[in-house]
């Protein structure tokens, strides 16, 4: 398929799938909030489980936000890092537990109180001139991981087997950094479901959230070189998206996902 006709394939799936397909998806927790704190940290938190089972998923994703309240960012401000593993004492989610969720919700508190929001902590490690979010991730989970851990894991540091650095990937790594990645399209793209709640990172330099059925579909239209799933993929995927909109590449992302979660045969053939 030539370009052209892939582009115009794609631009209708991007219009076809709107608002009304969210659920089933994390994102549907970050889009009942109404500020954007409350946006910010539910969305770290939503998108740092967005792994697994969707069921699961949702049901770990709302467990953490009942401890959280009606009001999330401002809970997160207070938050006891000890009561909060308390509270979350038998949470489970695949090969996270509480204690791994209650130092994200301490690392947040950390951002917030540090910058005053978790967009400039982000930006503080973001040279807006670089090619795409990829070193700008490199800082953010860097400095994230150097956060105080509240002790909840033996020792001052944290150590190097903690559950909370799977929330914290780095395209260092070798890594996809695909929740990060779907962290920050939530955050950053300004329509369609996204929220673009975030002003300072321009979605011309996000790199499209790498999941299986992301890596299945660029495999199969071949938009890319590489055969293994990583950052080296991630990027490859959308420096071909980017052909196709400079200013936006990744907002093909959602209709990727939901053709692949409702595994839409005919319209994969059709991008062939």
């Amino acid at each position: 398929m030539s370009d052209q006709r892939l582009k115009t394939r794609l631009e209708e799936l991007y219009r076809r799938y709107d608002g009304r397909f969210v659920d089933p998806d994390p994102l549907e927790f970050v889009r009942r909030q109404e500020t954007t704190p409350d946006r910010e940290v539910v969305g770290l938190v939503a998108s740092a489980l967005a792994y697994g089972n969707v069921v699961q998923i949702k049901r770990s994703v709302a467990a953490v936000l009942a401890l959280l309240g009606p009001r999330p960012a401002d809970t997160v401000r207070r938050l006891d890092p000890r009561e909060a593993a308390r509270r979350l004492d038998g949470f489970r989610h695949r090969f996270n537990d509480g204690r791994d969720v209650a130092c994200l919700l301490f690392f947040l508190r950390q951002m917030l109180e540090g910058a005053g929001s978790v967009e400039a902590f982000f930006t503080r490690g973001d040279d807006p001139t670089a090619a795409d979010v990829g070193p700008a991730l490199v800082s953010f989970s860097t400095r994230a991981l150097a956060l105080d851990p509240g002790g909840l894991y033996r020792g001052r540091r944290l150590p190097p087997h903690a559950g909370v650095r799977f929330f914290f990937p780095s395209p260092e790594d070798g890594s996809a950094c695909k929740r990060l990645n779907l962290y920050l399209r939530w955050m950053v793209r300004r329509d369609g479901v996204d929220l673009g709640v975030w002003r300072t990172v321009d979605p011309a330099r996000l790199v499209i959230p790498l999941d299986a059925h992301v890596y299945a579909l660029a495999r199969r239209v071949r938009l890319t070189r590489y055969k293994s799933p990583g950052w080296a993929m991630a990027v490859d995927v959308t420096r071909r998206l980017r052909r196709f909109d400079p200013a936006d590449p990744v907002k093909y992302d959602f209709a990727f996902h939901r053709m692949g979660l409702w595994r839409k045969d005919d319209e994969i053939r059709s991008l062939r």
